[in-house]
């Protein structure tokens, strides 16, 4: 197995005969595994196989120990190039090269139509274009993370723990993403990652310049990259272009740098070079054999096929390596007291400098992003506790999403903070993809719902619960007061998976015990996710609420008391997903049930329980209270009131279905 590591100043004749050979072998497999599987992209992959063969054969990372915690990270960005992936990996032992092409695109198979994880050597699922630098830069923060003096800004600091490369097509620079990631590469200094450009000119839809022209050259070199020009065919000019990187011969050695490799499509095969409808067809079974035959390989297809057809029925499960978060010290809930108000977002805020003083001293093991809204979402006191672990991104939150998310893959808790809309609704596939890449994101978004107030419907999100409830890999937490909201952070800090909570900016008293004798949320009530709190007792009926509407919640049921003499039984259902489906179905036996909520009431909580109640065959009388068209700029008392979300519409809510 070929093996360099950078050590030779250039390539002997044995390497450039072993590297024909491992390349001759691995197409053979792209157009097997395609042409069996009749799709896939098999164009790209030949264009992009000698980067990735010379990665392989000189990064840090070995098939023995393909997750060890310095090892390089190996990060492919146009993500359908998977056939030649899987085919690089294969020729350098990380997998089977016959499983490969036998399993390609089946269901059940580790070996998907664009690159997962299941596959030793794959670092990260990509799928949709102009991600995966975004990723690559995470990556390259951790790295630097993980050598970083904590008490100093990390823009101050040399060295890595590791260096990452990212693979990209040309067509894929086109997404503005990218430009996002090459900023925050070179802010902080990331002269740890090697990006490559397969500039082999042609995209789906034709010639790059046809579908959207741009300067990719001067674009990466006016973010201020180190840009390295290569024949990506030429192997001693590739690895001489790599080497530089590793060696830090290049133009300035603390920037990052770009190798942009001219390719052809279809390398290889002579009828298939330099066309674009080879990007996403797969050649014919006769023309697979001749072209197998041209490149001098092995035609396997006969007894592969045989075997493919002969796979028995597999189920969802997948090998798919975890990474958790650090253990951390959380430290006691703060009480905050029911006569003073308070924001959920400074509460969030002392959470978070209290976190960065107890774990971030000795070595950073949290990090958090902002967006340019570091004062807003309450992150200053943790900057300054930890300046190295605060990752200001700007307002470039598409790249934050996906960086923050892969961060938390390295080892540390990673929290991300901005207002709502801009979290969730903008960068839903970036949280999403983070979802599918199991981090271990804690994104906590302030400024949800109508609570926003002035700033107006724009910036009003009312579908992020929905939004989040349509994947499976989130946690969704919204807090009824500060306390509780504090009990959540504490709570997400140190676990795995990825969990949402979602604040308003308005603020709050702290809800009280029914007798009044202090909070409700004190020192002995912590937050467990999937399971609601039942603040006031009764059997007239019940209101279930979650967010600010909690405290509206709350006063209803006195004003109810006062009015009909009848007390209703009111339920913070703070923890979304999961959720309390016992009370639910507590709350329906009462035979009437309003839920409230500062969200759009069809896809938040409202559907939630309406959803539980069909899907359990319960019947009761239920009413969904929430904001259930386009709202308009104004305080949030004079929004909350329009709705009938305050106390005061509560209560007649129920009062009017009560009699």
């Amino acid at each position: 197995m070929l093996r360099l590591a950078y050590e030779p100043a250039q390539l002997s004749a044995n390497h450039l005969s072993t590297l024909d050979r491992l390349r001759a072998e691995a197409c053979t497999d792209i157009l097997s595994m395609t042409t069996l599987a009749g799709c896939g992209h098999p164009g790209g992959s030949m264009s992009t196989l000698d980067a990735l063969l010379l990665i392989y054969a000189n990064a840090n990372v070995t098939a023995d120990a393909p997750m060890a915690p310095t090892r390089d990270r190996v990060i492919i960005s146009h993500g359908h190039i998977s056939p030649g992936t899987y085919s690089a990996l294969a020729q350098f032992g990380f997998c089977d090269r016959d499983q490969a092409v036998r399993e390609f695109r089946t269901f059940g198979s580790i070996f998907g139509g664009h690159i997962e994880q299941g596959v030793p050597g794959v670092e990260w699922n990509t799928g949709n274009l102009g991600q995966g630098l975004s990723a690559a830069v995470g990556s390259a923060i951790g790295a630097r993370l993980a050598a970083a003096d904590p008490s100093k800004d990390l823009r101050e600091q040399d060295g890595f723990a590791w260096r990452t490369y990212c693979l990209m097509g040309d067509g894929e620079q086109q997404k503005g993403q990218i430009s996002e990631a090459r900023r925050l590469a070179v802010k902080y200094g990331c002269n740890n990652v090697l990006a490559y450009v397969d500039l082999n000119g042609l995209q789906i839809g034709g010639t790059i310049d046809s579908v959207m022209p741009q300067q990719i050259v001067a674009g990466w070199a006016s973010d201020g990259w180190n840009v390295l020009e290569a024949d990506g065919h030429d192997w001693q000019a590739m690895y001489s272009a790599m080497r530089a990187f590793q060696t830090g011969d290049v133009a300035d050695p603390s920037k990052p740098t770009v190798i942009i490799a001219t390719t052809v499509m279809g390398k290889g095969v002579g009828f298939m070079e330099n066309l674009h409808k080879w990007h996403g067809q797969t050649l014919p079974m006769d023309d697979c054999r001749k072209a197998i035959a041209e490149l001098g390989g092995e035609d396997r297809l006969d007894r592969l096929a045989a075997e493919r057809a002969a796979m028995p029925e597999r189920g969802f499960d997948h090998p798919f390596p975890l990474v958790p978060p650090p253990e951390l010290i959380v430290g006691a809930p703060i009480v905050y007291p029911t006569d003073a108000k308070t924001d959920c977002r400074s509460a969030y805020g002392n959470v978070m400098k209290e976190l960065a003083g107890a774990n971030n001293q000795e070595s950073i093991k949290i990090a958090a992003f902002s967006a340019d809204l570091e004062g807003s979402v309450k992150l200053n006191g943790f900057h300054a506790a930890a300046p190295a672990g605060f990752i200001e991104g700007g307002i470039q939150e598409h790249n934050s999403a996906t960086a923050s998310g892969r961060l938390s893959r390295e080892g540390f808790s990673v929290f991300f903070s901005t207002f709502g809309i801009f979290g969730v609704t903008e960068v839903f596939n970036q949280q999403r993809l983070n979802g599918f890449n199991k981090s271990n994101l804690k994104l906590v978004c302030t400024h949800c719902g109508t609570d926003v107030g002035e700033d107006g419907p724009t910036h009003q999100v009312i579908d992020y619960a929905g939004l989040l409830r349509s994947t499976f890999d989130w946690e969704i937490a919204v807090p009824g007061d500060p306390n509780q909201c504090d009990r959540i952070i504490r709570n997400i800090a140190g676990r795995p998976g990825n969990q949402f909570v979602g604040m308003g900016r308005s603020k709050l008293h702290p809800i009280a015990k029914a007798d009044g004798s202090g909070p409700f949320y004190d020192g002995s009530v912590g937050f467990e996710p999937g399971r609601a709190d039942v603040l006031r007792e009764g059997d007239a009926g019940a209101i279930l609420a979650v967010g600010p509407t909690v405290a509206f919640a709350v006063k209803a049921h006195d004003l109810i008391f006062d009015k009909l003499g009848k007390r209703v039984r009111v339920v913070n259902m703070a923890s979304l997903a999961p959720y309390d489906g016992a009370a639910i179905a507590a709350a329906a036996a009462a035979g009437y049930v309003l839920t409230a909520e500062d969200h759009h009431p069809d896809t938040g909580l409202g559907g939630l329980v309406a959803l539980h109640l069909a899907d359990e065959g319960i019947s009761t009388r239920l009413e969904r209270a929430g904001v259930d068209q386009w709202s308009m700029s104004g305080p949030p008392p004079a929004i909350f009131k329009a709705y009938r979300l305050d106390a005061e519409g509560l209560a007649a809510r129920v009062i009017r279905a009560l009699t």
